[in-house]
């Protein structure tokens, strides 16, 4: 089955594409796949197999697991034009988190031996995602302190600012389209919460709250928030 414009056009426009041979390229439209994800369906199970390279094709994702006391952990959101699962690629352990829909969403699923193919021919590829994985460790080292030390305000500054990394999140608009209720299960805090603290960061004009989203401001200024 041939694959869908809207997936070639996708695979074309990511990052990484413009480091393959028409050949590598050719073979990365004819061996991805496409799959639909309804809202609050998951994309990835924590302990299944790890056969593909994901990219999200639109939509919203959250990365997130549950400790052994029960406490759901955030990592973070995936937006359309994102690609995510390198690490459990190169590993041959089952998945270590689930990724679940938070709207509607579709994937482009590359297979591993796909994925391992551009790495061992790819000089650019590799440098693309050895880039990615030290982009994802430094995000995850930052998680620690936000999610231990920082109030609810602060924690969605940071959230909020976590999804502008241009390599883990490429084209993202500082017009961010998401409703409050989104950001909330990014953040593990209420939508309550969530509208009291954009209102304290609008103040402060590092965004600009409005219905269905938010406008960023000042990326730099919520990267270093922290409640007075």
């Amino acid at each position: 089955m041939s694959s869908s414009p809207a997936l070639i056009d996708m695979l074309r426009q990511s990052p990484w594409a413009q480091a393959l041979s028409p050949a590598q390229m050719e073979r990365v439209e004819a061996d991805t796949i496409e799959r639909f994800v309804p809202a609050g369906g998951y994309a990835c199970r924590k302990g299944e197999p790890v056969d593909y390279w994901v990219g999200t094709m639109d939509g919203l994702l959250k990365m997130s697991c549950v400790s052994p006391e029960g406490k759901i952990i955030t990592f973070t959101g995936v937006l359309g034009g994102a690609w995510f699962g390198e690490g459990s690629l190169l590993k041959t352990s089952p998945r270590q988190y689930d990724v679940i829909a938070l709207r509607d969403t579709r994937l482009a699923l590359m297979p591993r031996a796909t994925f391992h193919a551009l790495l061992d021919n790819s000089i650019g590829f590799n440098r693309f995602v050895m880039t990615l994985l030290n982009e994802r460790l430094g995000m995850f080292i930052s998680l620690v302190e936000f999610d231990r030390m920082l109030d609810t305000t602060a924690r969605v500054a940071r959230c909020l600012a976590a999804l502008f990394n241009p390599h883990i999140n490429p084209g993202i608009s500082p017009q961010l389209k998401i409703s409050q209720e989104e950001l909330g299960y990014l953040c593990n805090a209420s939508r309550q919460r969530v509208n009291g603290a954009l209102k304290v960061l609008d103040e402060a004009g590092l965004v600009q709250a409005e219905y269905g989203g938010v406008t960023v401001l000042d990326l730099d200024g919520l990267r270093c928030y922290q409640s007075k």
